[in-house]
């Protein structure tokens, strides 16, 4: 099968002048509007908190770890329902860590994914385990970043 590319589109519209726009450091907000066409409805993000953001807004390291975890869980409901393996519930606690530098750069050092997975009874749970890694290797999002991407599942029989 040849590869296929795939587009994605998003319109970010900054919300946060004050009226006097960015001239000062202090003088805007970081809030924005998040959209994609056919889309339902759209995101309000900001920066995080400890960078002048709204900590009632996404923001972009939320959206990163989020959509890790997003990625992680759609692949291993696939791979689950292809070898048989029922999931009744799937809720993933995951953490992200961004070390910043003294200039202000920074980076994401790691992504721990803990998801708590309820399968049906009768499950082989030794597959049911196997199917996060194959998850990980082929979500496409931890495939694309440059810092470690772990996942520590919980498996539960409902």
């Amino acid at each position: 099968m040849a590869d296929k590319q795939h587009q994605y589109q998003v319109k970010v519209t900054w919300t946060g002048n004050q009226g006097t726009g960015t001239s000062a450091h202090r003088s805007y907000s970081r809030d924005h509007r998040i959209e994609a066409a056919g889309k339902l409805s759209g995101i309000d993000g900001s920066s995080d908190p400890a960078f002048r953001g709204d900590p009632a807004r996404w923001n972009p390291e939320d959206l990163l770890v989020a959509s890790l975890s997003a990625c992680h869980k759609l692949w291993y409901l696939g791979l689950c329902a292809s070898a048989g393996i029922v999931v009744q519930a799937y809720e993933d606690n995951a953490e992200g860590v961004m070390l910043e530098q003294a200039d202000g750069a920074g980076q994401f050092t790691s992504v721990v994914l803990r998801p708590t997975v309820t399968l049906a009874p009768g499950s082989d749970l030794d597959k049911a385990l196997e199917l996060h890694h194959a998850a990980h290797e082929t979500c496409f999002i931890a495939r694309s970043v440059n810092f470690p991407v772990t996942c520590e599942p919980q498996l539960v029989i409902g």
